[in-house]
Parts: structure tokens; sequence; C-alpha cells
């Protein structure tokens, strides 16, 4: 089905966001701090009020990175139906619960609602749009945004279409993605879970087990990536970090060199049986590790970190219009 968009990615001024949690409400900041107004929209009763302060909270760190021109918090509205929400959107950000059969009913009621030339991302972890987009009537403008938390720091997004979705549209919402300051990867083909979370998700996996077998601590795997391979993984990715082990031989030598240390037993791909056990182990093992520190506390220092990475590496994202 053919996708007319209602204006051009660098044209927009509008955005809506549906479902303002922790991504939602980190969705509303970036576009906030990017000089959008957004009007949002969640069914909680307290929903607004935990939106504006996860704004002010965040605000402080937008405003070390650079606010685009005519930035301002007070560009929010939020409103109190979804299809007030969506009435003049020309971007929609949905970020509901992970369930299904929400995700399906939800994105068929935006569709419905919205203007017919918006485009409407999801921020689902998993789902493939294939398995979202089964009940609305225009499939066609229906695709995935997947952020990272939170999403007005962490610059990736995974955009990925369903096998209704026009390309057109999904090379749209790649381009305004980008004119909207994240660094975007428009994904060939449908992937469970996409591409970072698969490759977050074995690390996860892998830490569960040595917990649960009494092989290391929480602290311990938390050290081992911050003051080891993570250091490099914030401006290196996996391949072409194991690709500097090959010398000058690089890859090729790598994997001559390495390579049947792929056979040994490294790693379990399997996860674990996350019993009360395990689950105790994983909760008493972070509190130990916070050391007395309050969530905003860590909240803080892990905006105060990625700020500092991302400036050390010379990846603090350009201002709106190309301005660096």
């Amino acid at each position: 089905m053919p996708f007319t968009p209602s204006c051009p990615p660098e044209d927009v001024t509008r955005v809506s966001c549906v479902g303002a949690g922790v991504i939602g409400g980190g969705w509303v900041a970036h576009f906030l701090a990017r000089g959008y107004s957004v009007t949002a929209w969640d069914p909680a009763p307290d929903a607004e009020e935990k939106l504006r302060r996860l704004v002010d909270a965040a605000w402080p760190a937008l405003e070390q990175l650079g606010l685009a021109e005519g930035a301002s918090a007070e560009r929010l509205t939020v409103v109190p139906t979804l299809e007030e929400a969506v009435a003049e959107a020309e971007f929609v950000q949905e970020s509901a619960p992970e369930k299904l059969e929400l995700k399906r009913d939800l994105l068929a009621r935006l569709d419905a609602a919205a203007p017919a030339g918006a485009v409407i991302a999801s921020s689902t972890s998993g789902y493939p749009m294939t398995d979202m987009q089964t009940e609305a009537a225009d499939p066609s403008r229906l695709l995935v945004g997947h952020p990272f938390n939170p999403p007005y720091l962490i610059p990736l997004v995974e955009v990925v279409g369903g096998e209704q979705t026009a390309d057109d549209a999904v090379a749209w919402a790649s381009k305004f993605y980008e004119v909207a300051g994240k660094s975007v990867i428009t994904m060939d083909r449908e992937l469970p879970g996409f591409i970072a979370n698969r490759l977050q998700e074995a690390l996860w996996r892998e830490a569960l087990h040595m917990v649960a077998n009494g092989e290391a601590t929480v602290q311990e795997i938390d050290d081992s990536i911050t003051e080891g391979p993570g250091l490099r993984w914030a401006f290196m990715g996996p391949c072409l970090t194991f690709a500097l082990a090959g010398g000058e031989g690089g890859m090729a030598h790598m994997l001559d060199h390495f390579g049947p240390s792929l056979k040994s037993p490294w790693t379990r791909l399997e996860a674990p049986e996350l019993d009360t056990a395990l689950r105790d182990a994983m909760v008493e093992g972070c509190d130990e590790a916070a050391a007395g520190r309050t969530i905003a506390d860590l909240v803080a220092e892990r905006d105060k970190g990625v700020i500092d990475v991302l400036r050390a590496t010379g990846r603090l994202p350009g201002r709106r219009g190309g301005a660096a």
C-alpha cells in the first residue's frame, strides 16, 4: 500500500507521544529539547504530573547537550484523550507497555485517529511490526522506532517496518529521526528484539547464569564491563574491537588465530530459570552495588557519564538544522 507523508521530515514541527512512562517520557524530553511542540497522552491518572517531573529532571542534561533553537519545556501539552493527542500530529511515537494485544489495539486506534499523512512509530523493544499492525486500516504507515533508555541521551534508534509497511514510510521515519538528532539504524528485515537488544540479551543471560551458579557477583559483572570492554565499546563496537586483536592481519588473522576458542565453553546462550533465589540475588546485589545511592543519584551519575563519553569521543549530537 502506498504512503504519502503530510510534509517532509525536515518540516515537522509537532510530534505526538502516546504513552508517557520511562520510555515515552524520555521521548517527550528529547523532542522538546530538539525544538518540537509535543502533545502527550497516557491513561494513568497521575501521568501528567510524573511526565512533567521527568522532563524537569532531564532538562539539565539536555541543556548540557545543547538545546535546539526555540526548545522549551513549555511546548509540552498533555491532553485527556488519545484522539486529542494525535489530532494535529505530523509524527506519532507510541510507547505503551509490551503487551501484544494492547499494541495491536492501540496502533489501530492511532491509525484511525491520526491525520492520514502522519507516520506512526512504536517504541516496542521486541515485537515485529508485522505482528502489531494486523488490526490497522492503513498498516502502510506503521513501523518500529526502537529507542534506548533514556531516549533523550542515548542516540541510537532502530527503524524497521512490517510486511505491510510502505518502504517510503520507513525512509521518511529514518530521515525524521536523523533530523531530530538521532543515530539511526534502518534494518532491512524484521528480527525479534532487533539488533542491539539481542546483543544486550546475550550478555544479560550470561550474567544471570554466573550469578545463579555463584561464579561471579553482580558487582564483579558490572565492573568487568565498565572497567574493561565497555570503555572500548563507547567508541568502537565488538567487531572492530576484535579485528584489532588480529594486529596488522585484522579480522582474518584474529579468526584464524582465535577461531577455535569459539568451541570453548565460554558462554551459555540459554536463559536460566529466574527463580526466587536468582531474583533475590540480583536485587540484593544491585542494592549492595548502589552503596546507599538513591535511584535519582544513580540517574544523575548515569546522565553525566553518558554526556562525558559522548563529549570525549566527539559524538555530541549536532543542533537541529545542522549546526554543531
